[in-house]
């Protein structure tokens, strides 16, 4: 007992402390390129991996369609090997992408078996396979998240809405829009979308909380996944938050690098194109393999179990049964061929090393230590590359498929109100730099200028908040944000990344609006528009005011109220600063969100401090000159909004009828798979009670409960039922199996009852005796503690006495006179002696004796009469007085002195135990 606890104490100082309240579960998804993991945080189960219905902690992330059937993880890949286009796999990086786009070919290449077509509206990836059956990435993704959805509702027993999703740190504004948009077909609600490398350095830090300090440790967490290869340098370090006073720990990225095509899935390609190319060579058919998908799907599979086998060993033996035309292939691999052909990946997985180092702008001398996780740093030669790199030992002690999962959950605890976790901040950084872009006419005829302002730069941290003001423009004007300074990125990268508009910005009516507060306005602060840069790395255009200061109406003149001191301005004896102000151009101000406090907030205390102290000047000005007075002019800061329209420049958003088209036929797809699910079911059900009730009719205990009608009438039905079972019906329906099952059981019942029934009723008689002991030894108790035999101790009255007394004999004679008649009985003889009877006397029993126990457990003495107390303190006095002449005490007397009673001192209390009569001292204390 001690040890288990000891465990859950470790538990739960490992899990931070995660303190569960009344609140529905969430889960996280780690939607990788080849594989998907769930984990759960529900009240008794702080965080978890659910399993699938293999009970497996991981599925393969693919989905299948053939025959109208959905299928997803191992059963896809079964389906996939056999008809390659019905199954769809490797899908995440599809997300957000144009058909254009360079990705895409290389997933035409890599998978030439799919016909991949672009949306007609949006011109994304559509997988057709005929005309009536097609899906958009978004689509079957949304269905695998459906699929994680029922892991974690199956582990839990109870709905979930709430996620938190991994996603590459690479993925843009497209990919991570396109991913909420599945999210939202699957009915699931995003907390957030979290960076994989962030969700792992937030998991290990939890683990390792104890090791943090007001010092900054860093680490490098390195990445090798199925489709990409990613390096994070991250920081350790307790916080002082200024708002809060709490000091927490925070993990801050501070650079990365990532190489998008170089991952496991290449190492599979490169050798399932070996093999291909050596089943070729061998000339045993005209055919190429590799114009067959079935055949080029086989020899993929072969492939991916090559590669893993060579991570452990050093040769392996690849064969495969009838490859082509009823050919079988064998051939022996070492791990120095996989190597060879692979010679040319190496060295690029070291790039992201380098690159996270440089954006980082720190060393390997300050990096604590390298941390591996992902399938693909199993693979030895690149953990050998890394080291001949990083001159030291490689950690290795993260769970590399399940970290991100874990780190994701702790996130996903945070973030819902059903939980509370202790704190731990996460601040990640900006990939892809964010610019402003406008036109600017500077008039006198001269050209337009386009000018740029950044927005996001290179490692910003996000969450931030950002604040672009425009002070030249006085009519309608419009403004992009696009993906900028990304000279650090190949032409590759920045094609693959897509669009690099990412919005523009409409203002409208701001000519209107500058023309009715011209009479008002006293100091222009311009146009200010306010951008959002969230946790999830999605960026929005939050609003554009025009702000400007008018003069405060005369009525509030005197107000000296802190707003008056923090909007106040003196436009005499500081018109040259305000004149300044006029002349910028465009101003930038930040407000960065996190545990410190925003630079805008600063401003704010600025100036009220800066108003402050031109309200104390002008003061002391007035009562140097009282003339001065009459110059002061209060102000006051007016927002007015402006009317905007932000549109997205990347893709075009699932929206409208044809996300509804969308919803529609998931929804068509999840009934018709629930209803396939409840007709298996069902037919399990009846086949497996089928074969049950034969198997127990054989077996001799069983049989004896069956009489010889019953046993041949229940036989000839499971003939019948078993023939009928295996029939090609036209049109099955679960319905009807489900009432064959209700028929069958309604007989087979009547045999099992009875067996039940006798294997049950020993340990109820057995506890019924039980009982009927316990309540005689109370009841030998209770005799004591009535008025006739115990006038002092008066807790039950006689007529309580015997009624228990009489439900004891009855219960007594009741068992023994039913427990003989039922051994007179035949095993297949309806029963007389029920459990149920036997429970109901049992509850009869423990009703009285209950009452009793209450009864006594409620009950204190009586108080003396008064009387009898001044009797007895009178008795005292005499003894006291006989005991010296002259009426001192002498010591004997002061020894037989007793001391005054407890009913003598106070009156008598609740829950005090009445003192045992000489009788119950005679009773033993069990029977008590």
């Amino acid at each position: 007992m001690q040890r288990t606890m000891k465990l859950v104490l470790l538990l739960s100082a490992l899990l931070a402390g995660i303190a569960l309240s009344q609140g529905t579960a969430v889960m996280s998804v780690d939607l990788g390129t080849e594989w998907m993991k769930v984990g759960i945080v529900s009240p008794g189960v702080p965080m978890e991996i659910a399993l699938n219905r293999e009970s497996k902690r991981k599925t393969p992330a693919i989905l299948a369609f053939r025959d109208g059937t959905r299928t997803i993880g191992e059963d896809a890949q079964t389906i996939g090997i056999k008809d390659p286009n019905s199954a769809y796999g490797y899908l995440l990086d599809l997300l957000g992408k144009t058909i254009d786009n360079p990705i895409v070919d290389l997933y035409r290449k890599r998978f030439p078996y799919y016909n991949i077509v672009g949306d007609p509206e949006r011109n994304t990836v559509v997988f057709r396979k005929s005309d009536t059956e097609e899906f958009s990435v978004e689509e079957l993704v949304a269905q695998m998240l459906v699929k994680a959805k029922q892991f974690a509702e199956e582990s839990v027993n109870q709905p979930i809405t709430e996620c938190v999703l991994t996603v590459p740190g690479y993925f843009g504004q497209a990919e991570r829009e396109a991913l909420l948009s599945a999210a939202q077909l699957a009915n699931l609600k995003v907390l957030q979308l979290i960076n994989d490398y962030a969700a792992v350095a937030l998991n290990y830090g939890v683990f390792h909380r104890g090791e943090i300090n007001e010092t900054a440790q860093y680490f490098v967490f390195y990445d090798m996944g199925a489709y990409k290869t990613s390096a994070a340098v991250v920081s350790y370090q307790l916080v002082k938050d200024k708002q809060t006073r709490e000091i927490n720990p925070v993990v801050q990225v501070l650079g990365v690098g990532y190489d998008r095509t170089l991952g496991g899935l290449e190492i599979q390609l490169r050798l399932r194109d070996y093999l291909a190319q050596e089943f070729n060579a061998l000339k045993k058919t005209k055919t190429d393999v590799t114009t067959s998908p079935r055949a080029l799907a086989k020899l993929f599979k072969e492939a991916g179990r090559l590669k893993n086998v060579l991570s452990a060993n050093t040769e392996f033996f690849a064969q495969i049964e009838n490859l082509i035309e009823d050919i079988d292939f064998k051939l022996t691999v070492t791990r120095e061929k996989l190597e060879q052909i692979c010679e040319d990946l190496w060295p690029r997985a070291t790039k992201p090393l380098e690159q996270a180092l440089a954006s980082s702008h720190l060393s390997l001398d300050v990096i604590n230590q390298v941390i591996l996780f992902g399938g693909g740093t199993r693979v030895p030669r690149v953990q050998e590359t890394i080291k001949a790199v990083i001159k030291q030992e490689l950690g290795k002690n993260l769970n590399a498929d399940e970290s991100a999962t874990m780190g994701a959950a702790y996130k996903a605890a945070d973030l819902s109100a059903g939980f509370k976790v202790k704190k731990f901040v996460v601040k990640d950084a900006t990939l892809f730099p964010l610019q402003v872009s406008f036109e600017r006419d500077p008039g006198n005829g001269a050209d337009v200028k386009q000018v740029k302002r950044a927005l996001f730069a290179l490692m910003n941290p996000y969450p931030q908040k950002k604040v672009i003001t425009f002070n030249k423009h006085t009519d309608d004007f419009e403004f992009y944000v696009n993906y900028a300074d990304l000279d650090r990125y190949s032409k590759a990268e920045i094609a693959a990344l897509g669009s690099l508009n990412v919005t523009k910005v409409q203002l409208k009516e701001v000519k209107e609006l500058l023309k009715k507060s011209k009479k008002e306005v006293v100091d222009n602060k311009g146009i200010k528009a306010y951008f959002y840069l969230d946790d999830s790395g999605i960026f929005r255009c939050t609003g554009v005011e025009y702000v400007y200061e008018k003069q405060k109406p005369e009525d509030d003149a005197d107000d000296d109220s802190t707003l008056s001191k923090i909007g106040s301005t003196f436009s005499k004896l500081f018109s040259k600063e305000g004149e300044e102000k006029k002349d910028d151009s465009e101003q930038e101000e930040t407000d960065s969100a996190g545990e410190e406090p925003s630079k805008s907030e600063d401003n704010e205390k600025a100036k009220e401090e800066e108003a402050s102290s031109k309200e104390q000047k002008s003061d002391e000005i007035t009562k140097q000159d009282p003339e001065a007075k009459n110059e002061t002019i209060k102000l006051v800061t007016v927002k007015s909004p402006v009317k905007y329209e932000s549109q997205t420049q990347f893709v075009v958003a699932l929206a409208g009828s044809r996300y509804d088209q969308s919803v529609a036929k998931l929804a068509a797809i999840n009934k018709a798979e629930e209803q396939r699910v409840r007709l298996e079911s069902a037919f399990n059900a009846l086949e497996a009670h089928i074969i049950e009730v034969q198997q127990k009719l054989d077996e001799e205990s069983y049989a004896k409960c069956a009489t010889a009608e019953e046993k041949e009438k229940l036989l000839a039905e499971c003939s019948t039922l078993g023939e009928w079972l295996y029939e090609d019906l036209e049109d099955p329906k679960a319905e009807i199996y489900e009432e064959k099952l209700a028929q069958l059981k309604k007989l087979s019942n009547v045999f099992l009852a009875r067996h039940w029934e006798h294997e049950e009723r020993p340990e109820a008689i057995k506890a019924l005796k039980g009982m009927i002991d316990g309540a005689e030894k109370f009841l030998v108790t209770g005799r004591n503690l009535t008025k006739d035999t115990n006038p002092q101790k008066d807790v039950f009255t006689q007529v309580e006495i015997d009624t228990l007394d009489k439900v004891i004999t009855e219960t007594n004679a009741w068992l023994k006179t039913e427990t003989a008649a039922q051994k007179k009985l035949a095993k297949n003889a309806d029963i007389r002696l029920s459990v149920k009877d036997i429970t109901d006397k049992m509850s009869l029993l423990d009703r009285e004796v209950k009452y009793l126990v209450n009864k006594i457990k409620i009950w204190k003495p009586k108080a003396k009469p008064a009387a009898e107390k001044d009797k007895k303190k009178e008795e005292e006095e005499e003894v006291v007085a006989s005991g010296s002449g002259d009426g001192t005490k002498t010591e004997d007397a002061e020894q037989q002195q007793e001391p005054p009673t407890k009913e003598e001192q106070q009156e008598p209390v609740d829950d005090i135990t009445p003192t045992p009569t000489e009788e119950e001292t005679k009773t033993p204390h069990s029977e008590l």
